[in-house]
């Protein structure tokens, strides 16, 4: 494992190494034997030319998935464009159309579902049809791979049932009928009796559904220290494509016939591809952020916005919930308030990074904020390269149309 500042492929023999943004890895590929066999490369986790569908027609072709223990897979795209398809076909409750899936180099056609269920463990969104069971009784089940026929747990099979649900803070939840309990907290249930399975590799279909923000970071949390320090595999599905920009470690992006885009997040999260992958036709994605920004409200500005080192973002999305069109002047390109400020505001007058706002540049900002009916003054802080903008809040001052912040 190599660290490589070029975005560069390199071949060597039968292998090759590939890099992901900087990041480098070794990856075996395909060979043959002398007698003409294929050998399956060393990934932990593979599919081969995989077609996925129902009633024997496919919905999505070739799906190519690479992966290695210690790695988050995160599968995104829009509604409907199969993303719970793919991983209920890799996991057996779907029959596949074509190609081959591979889990420790062993096609799982071919495998035992407890020698599967020993590897692999499931969390998927459909409701489960429990009768009577408690909470603590669904985790159980999660022992059950390693339990002789009858199924009866061990102390040490309670223990770590116990544990699981420790971890993800359902232990309150024990006695609790699992039909009666919350989705939130149903979730929750689910993931521990994952846990308390012991897998090398995860599944999760949607799993940060129903969840509130404390509980979404905590599941994430628990993933995420489960692929460091236990070496686990994960491939889910989400629909939070700020959280996905921020675990993931590679991106796979479902839409169409086949799968459009596969790589790390670097790759993937740009404002550009992202607005196209969704269909976007209102508001924007901030890729730098990480975030989603409404649409900017139309019309000539009526109020200007003198602004910078993030003090204005708060007034810039007041304004935009207001639907008052406004201008922003000066924001430095490098402000954090610009990345904001160029997708809400009706005109942002701005100058270069690290340089000391130019007098045409402030010229111009007065001609606009002139033709405004307020002025509004988040900034506080002034120094060498923004020191200008203190000379329109002093304009603002003397023809009175400066507001005070409410």
């Amino acid at each position: 494992y190599c660290i490589c500042p070029l975005r560069a492929q390199y071949q060597f023999r039968n292998c090759h190494i590939r890099s992901a943004g900087r990041d480098i890895y070794y990856d075996t590929e395909k060979t043959e034997n002398l007698e003409g066999r294929t050998i399956m490369n060393s990934y932990f986790f593979q599919t081969e030319k995989l077609s996925v569908g129902y009633d024997g027609k496919p919905l999505i072709k070739e799906i190519e998935i690479k992966l290695n223990r210690g790695q988050i897979l995160t599968l995104i795209g829009p509604n409907g464009a199969g993303k719970s398809t793919i991983l209920k076909s890799i996991t057996r409750q779907l029959k596949t159309i074509g190609g081959a899936v591979y889990l420790e180099q062993k096609e799982m056609q071919k495998m035992s579902d407890k020698a599967i269920a020993q590897k692999l463990s499931i969390v998927m969104t459909e409701r489960m049809n429990t009768e009577l069971l408690t909470c603590e009784d669904i985790v159980s089940t999660g022992r059950y791979p390693y339990t002789g026929t009858l199924g009866i747990l061990s102390e040490e099979d309670r223990r770590k049932v116990t544990e699981a649900m420790e971890m993800v803070h359902a232990l309150e939840l024990r006695d609790r009928d699992f039909s009666a309990v919350s989705d939130g907290q149903r979730q929750r249930v689910l993931l521990a009796r994952a846990i308390c399975q012991e897998p090398e590799m995860i599944i999760l279909d949607e799993p940060t559904s129903f969840l509130d923000i404390r509980h979404k970071l905590e599941l994430l949390t628990i993933l995420k220290e489960m692929v460091s320090k236990k070496n686990v595999a994960v491939i889910m599905s989400l629909h939070e494509i700020d959280l996905a920009q921020k675990v993931s470690d590679m991106v796979m992006c479902v839409r169409g016939e086949y799968i459009e885009k596969y790589g790390t997040p670097e790759e993937i999260f740009t404002s550009s591809y992202i607005r196209s992958l969704y269909g976007m036709t209102k508001g924007s994605y901030n890729a730098e952020f990480g975030c989603l920004e409404m649409e900017s409200p139309k019309g000539k500005p009526e109020i200007f916005v003198i602004g910078g080192n993030g003090s204005g973002i708060s007034v810039y999305r007041k304004l935009q919930r207001q639907g008052i069109p406004f201008a922003v002047g000066v924001l430095h390109r490098n402000d954090k308030d610009y990345e904001v400020a160029k997708v809400l505001a009706s005109e942002v007058i701005w100058e270069k990074p690290f340089e000391p706002i130019s007098e045409e540049t402030l010229k111009k900002a007065l001609d606009v904020m002139k033709q405004c009916k307020k002025v509004i003054c988040p900034l506080s802080d002034f120094g060498t390269v923004n020191i200008k903008n203190k000379v329109l809040l002093e304009t603002a001052e003397k023809m009175k149309i400066l507001e005070k912040i409410r």
